[in-house]
């Protein structure tokens, strides 16, 4: 599995009917913890006093994550994403120790 940063922002169109937001909202919780709970979002950020997120993802390649994992989320439509495919450094103080 591969890694990457996304950096996930969402524009809820104008004029949007806010039970639509709402359960679109509470759909992506749903598909969140389903994602999580399958390996694929890692960890999930949100800045400081920002309206976006930052987040790590697991996939087998790029064309995965967009079709089988961020193509499955139900704001999708209002996202804009930008990917970065991620390996770990090897002066990573986070990497486990490999074996001499």
């Amino acid at each position: 599995m591969r890694e990457f940063l996304v950096e996930i922002t969402t524009n809820v169109p104008e004029g949007t009917d806010p039970a639509e937001v709402a359960r679109r909202r509470a759909a992506e919780a749903v598909r969140a913890r389903e994602l999580a709970a399958t390996g694929n979002l890692v960890r999930l950020w949100r800045p400081v006093g920002e309206l976006r997120s930052i987040s790590l993802w697991r996939a087998a390649d790029e064309t995965e994550l967009h079709e089988k994992v961020l193509g499955t989320l139900p704001l999708r439509s209002w996202m804009t994403l930008a990917v970065t495919a991620v390996e770990t450094h090897p002066n990573d103080p986070g990497k486990p120790d490999t074996p001499a």
